[in-house]
């Protein structure tokens, strides 16, 4: 029949059982339709703390972790758990408050200070998380007079920082230098350029090419701005970083990283830079402004896992050989290896359900790994992602490759 106006007073019809019921049916066929993909995402329950040999609830022991970003072994390091009881005991369990109103501790500055001095810049700012760092900084530095230049392949808290800005928008070829030039010389007409990447993107393992970005950066006089989420703390003669294995420590102005992987492994993020950005950060970073203070046995945390790291590079070197073990055995028995030289060590297998039941099979034989499919990734590029850390043993590297080996015939993923 046509449609009519209600009459005044009148309630528009309800579906049987009402909006909550509607909105039920809804968020039950979008979960049915996840699970019918192959791409629903489950969480193990782990029992015991974060390390290379994991108790699961339910009884499994003795399981070896291959999937944390916990690269240095840090977050179950004793000396790193002792800071946290310490700063505990000493400064309480949190803030109830953000910084700028009475949630600011000595050890908040001293741990800013640190960082600086370990990134050898002038200031840096705390964030509850570098998703947070990443949501805070485009938005406060840059205005619709300037633009943004985002690598595709980019973090989803960069592309969301990205999106909360009003800078002219800039999406380049994952790690096309090329690509990015054309994009700079159309720049231009903007009156400040920021060129944004991962400095190691975090699914494929690779490094940005940041002498070649940093090149292009000085010839358009452009900023250049990277996440060193997965590369902090092991990257680099000394663990500072992409900027230091590469050699433009100079050339880089902003550093946005994490506390939350290398560093610990708890939470946290900051920014590291020139210090007025700093400064303007404190007046401005949403994030930041109206986000609780983080933890002190957060800061304990992360503090004396710098200070393991600027009293020694012994444990951050002792990542490339084991690295380089995992890579080259799996390479060997036919499976395929994204990345270089990271210990990100994908393995790509493409099928989002062959990834899921690989990795169940894993579990199985004792090695804990995660498959990674859409939308984490993209659509045909399911992965196995599989994370060396310094405290993994040659035994246990080669444990996982044995188990990846049976595994991949079983399942007709290797030839």
């Amino acid at each position: 029949c046509p449609w009519r106006p209600l009459a005044s007073g009148a309630t528009p019809p309800r579906r049987r059982g009402g909006a909550g019921a509607e909105l039920r049916r809804r968020l039950e066929n979008e979960l049915e339709g996840i699970r019918g993909a192959g791409t629903w995402k489950s969480e193990r329950v782990i029992a015991s703390r974060q390390g290379p040999h994991l108790r699961l609830a339910g009884g499994g022991a003795g399981i070896l972790n291959f999937c944390a970003n916990n690269y240095l072994g840090l977050s179950s390091h004793p000396e790193v758990i002792r800071a946290a009881v310490e700063a505990l005991e000493k400064f309480g369990a949190g803030l109830s408050s953000v910084r700028f109103i009475c949630g600011t501790q000595s050890i908040h500055k001293d741990l800013e200070e640190k960082i600086a001095r370990f990134h050898q810049r002038e200031d840096a700012i705390l964030y509850a998380s570098c998703f947070d760092a990443n949501a805070g900084i485009f938005e406060a530095l840059l205005t619709p007079e300037d633009a943004v230049l985002s690598d595709e392949l980019n973090h989803a808290s960069i592309i969301d920082g990205i999106r909360l800005c009003k800078a002219n928008k800039y999406r380049y070829k994952h790690m096309d230098m090329q690509d990015l030039e054309a994009k700079l010389q159309d720049a231009q007409k903007h009156r400040l350029r920021l060129v944004a990447t991962d400095g190691a993107f975090s699914m494929d393992g690779d490094i940005a090419p940041l002498r070649e970005i940093c090149q292009l950066a000085q010839k358009y006089d452009a900023l250049v701005f990277i996440d060193e989420c997965h590369a902090t703390g092991f990257l680099g003669p000394n663990g500072r970083g992409t900027d230091e294995l590469l050699g433009v420590m100079d050339k880089v102005t902003i550093i946005n990283s994490t506390l939350g992987k290398a560093l610990g492994g708890a939470a946290g993020g900051y920014t590291t830079g020139p210090k007025p950005l700093i400064d303007l950060l404190r007046q401005r970073s949403r994030p930041y402004l109206f986000s609780n203070s983080l933890p002190p046995a957060v800061v304990g945390c992360a503090s004396k896992a710098l200070d393991l790291l600027m009293e020694s590079n012994a444990i951050a070197q002792s990542m490339a050989a084991k690295t380089q073990r995992f890579r080259s055995k799996m390479m060997a028995a036919g499976f395929t290896i994204s990345g270089k030289d990271h210990p990100i060590c994908p393995v790509m297998l493409g099928d989002a359900r062959l990834a899921a039941v690989m990795a169940e099979d894993m579990l199985n034989r004792g090695i804990y790994v995660i498959g990674f499919s859409y939308p984490v990734v993209p659509k045909g590029k399911a992965r196995i992602r599989v994370q060396i850390s310094a405290v993994h043993s040659d035994e246990d590297i080669d444990r996982c490759v044995e188990a990846f080996t049976e595994v991949g015939r079983k399942h007709r993923a290797l030839p």
